[in-house]
Order: structure tokens, then sequence, then C-alpha cells
């Protein structure tokens, strides 16, 4: 049966390259065996997607003509068991790795999480998994904050330092001890079966979490975790310029990782939200402006609106309705650089449906005078 490789990844058949190994190394994280629900298969299959899709000559000949020709990618190479064969692999992947658009250090990071380091140490291990999760919020800001950038303010309910341990797991007068599972060292020996066939892989030690030493008693607050559920005051300041949809990224601000170990990131999704008055072209604004027959006829100056106040606009004589002028650097700021876009005016004649009498009469004589 034919694969959607896209559908697996998730991605669109027009995505970028970086777009591919983005999805890629999410969905390769998400699947991995190690995880709460990652397979063995899933991982896999999410493996030989990116073979191929990560891969200009492959992609091509995918797009072209289906999974067909991929068939076997991932499968264990035909070894006995389901070993993992990286000849084959190899010959997949043209013969030759240097020749293969696919990186290998895609899977550096997976494959490290997946059969352990010993070399890592119980403390590096440790900080690393259990590291603080990342914390996702949505903003919605005005088009004029957007114009002069705003600062934000949040309450976060977030993983904190507990203050009663202060992040040591221990009620303050009891002692800590070196953990007997893994003599203190944070990581046992394990043998794991996977895919690629049995490994004897270090793993996190189960009775000390990876950190070696064990409380006495466990704090009283945290119950032994060294972190509790808080709220955090915080003031996201969101730049000026910036797009519709992007994402902003605050190192550091997610939440706290157990006992001594970082934090995890916070992203912030930002929504411009439409203006009654403005549209956002890229970096410009455009404006619709009705102005008076008189004045596209006989030209003049007009006031034009922008967020930092009125501006003239010169309308020349002769003016057509759907005429646009550009106003400029009254456009929106360049986000973090110097400069910004455009005002595009487009102006729009009014035709006037009632006319007084004498209004009429001036009219019937430019007619007669071929006006």
């Amino acid at each position: 049966m034919s694969k959607d490789y896209y559908q697996i990844l998730g991605v669109d058949k027009n995505a970028s390259a970086e777009e591919i190994k983005k999805a890629f190394r999410k969905k390769a994280h998400e699947h991995h065996p190690d995880k709460g629900n990652g397979t063995d298969e899933k991982f896999k299959e999410v493996n030989e997607a990116y073979q191929v899709l990560g891969n200009s000559d492959k992609k091509r000949r995918y797009d072209q003509f289906g999974s067909s020709d991929f068939s076997g990618f991932g499968n264990g190479g035909g070894q006995p068991g389901g070993g993992f064969n990286w000849s084959d692999f190899a010959r997949q992947q043209g013969g030759q790795y240097q020749n293969s658009n696919f990186d290998f250090s895609d899977l550096g990071d997976i494959f490290g999480d997946f059969f352990g380091s010993a070399r890592a140490g119980g403390s590096r291990s440790s900080a690393r998994s259990n590291k603080g999760a990342d914390l996702e919020v949505n903003v919605s800001i005005t088009l004029e904050e957007d114009y002069f950038g705003v600062d934000k303010n949040f309450t976060l309910n977030k993983d904190v330092v507990c203050a009663h341990c202060h992040g040591n797991g221990a009620e303050p007068d009891s002692k800590i001890n070196t953990c007997k599972t893994c003599n203190g060292q944070g990581q046992v020996y394990a043998n794991q079966q996977t895919f690629f066939g049995a490994f004897r892989t270090v793993v996190v030690c189960p009775d000390c979490a990876g950190e070696g030493k064990i409380p006495e008693r466990k704090c009283s607050r945290c119950n032994g975790r060294g972190i509790v559920k808080d709220q955090e005051n915080l003031v996201i300041h969101i730049p000026a310029g910036i797009n519709d949809g992007q994402t902003l990224k605050l190192s550091g601000k997610g939440n706290i990782g157990l006992k001594g170990a970082g934090a995890g990131d916070l992203f912030v999704n930002i929504r411009v939200l439409p203006h009654a008055e403005f549209v956002r072209q890229g970096d410009d604004l455009q404006l619709r402006q009705t102005i008076p027959f008189t004045s596209a006829v006989l030209g003049e100056k007009i006031n034009i609106n922008t967020f930092e106040g009125e501006v003239k606009l010169k309308i020349p004589a002769g003016t057509s309705s759907g005429q646009e002028f550009s106003i400029k650097g009254k456009g929106l700021p360049h986000l973090n650089k110097k400069g910004q876009g455009n005002l595009l005016v487009k102006v729009s004649v009014a035709v006037p449906k009632h006319l007084s009498s004498s209004q009429k009469d001036l009219l019937e004589r430019l007619k007669r005078e071929g006006l």
C-alpha cells in the first residue's frame, strides 16, 4: 500500500527542506519508543518518511512514483530478529553518506535519549531528563500596538522552585543520603529490546530519578519533587512590526526543572487584530480614502490619518477613483531593524447623488462647455 510521507510528517507538499526537517524532529521525539505514547512502528515510519522527503532526489522520485520505490526503508533491512543493518541503510541512502541530503545529526539527540549515555554521568543525564516543560500562551495585540511595540502583563500558572525545601526535595531538617540502588551515580544499566535489536542501555535510576541522592524525609509541601505549582507575574515585550502568527521564544521562562535542572521555554504566539481603518500588507499599511469630486478634478491637499497623527497628501488634478498614492515611512516599523514601510492611500472619488439647483446649474454649464 502506498504511504503518504507528507501526512506522516504532517507537512504540505510545498514545504521547504527546513520545514520538513523541523517536522521530522518533532514527530521523532513525539513517537520515540521511550516516550509514554511512543511506539517502535510509528518511530520507524517517521524515520522512513524523512529518509525520503529529506533527500531532494528521493523526494522528486516519490512525488512522481509514490512510495513503492522506497519499500523496505527502516524495516530492519531484512536482518534476523529485526536488527538494524547500517550497510543496507547506507545503500538506501545512495551508497555514500556524503552524497546524501539526509542529516544523521538530526537523529543524534533522539538516539541519545533512546540508548542513553554512559559518559554523561548521573547529574548531567538527570538535568536533561528533568528539564522543565515548555509553556505556550496566545497573545492578541492591536495594529496600533504593533506599530509602537507594547509590553503585556501576564499571570502564568507554572512550576516554580519549592520555597519550603529550596528545591532539594527534603524537609529542612532531614538528611539526604546516597542512593543505594545506583550508588550515587544516578544511572543504572538495563537491557532493552528495540526494532534496532537488543541493546544494553544506561537509564536513569528509578529510585532517585537520576539525582544519586534520596532524602530521609520528603518535603511536606512538594512531596520530594522540589517544585510546586504557583503563579508568576511576567511582563513580555512585543516588538514593533511583529507579524501576525509569529512566535516569540523566551528562554528559561517555562516550567522550572526538577531539583536544579534547567527551566523550559515560554513560547508566545502573536495574533495581530484587524484594524477598522488600516490593512496591513507586509510592512506597508493600506488606507482607503474618499475624496470629493471637486478635489479629484481640481486637485487639493487633504489630511490623512496615521498612527502618529494627521499628515498632508497632495491630490493632483485629474485623479481617478482607485488611484494609489504612497506616503513614505508611515507604515509599520521593520522588525528588529531600522526603517519603516509606507502608507499606501487608495482614493475613492465620491460622486454626489443629491444636488441643489445651483449645483445642477453649474454642472450643466460645465457640460455645455464639453466637461
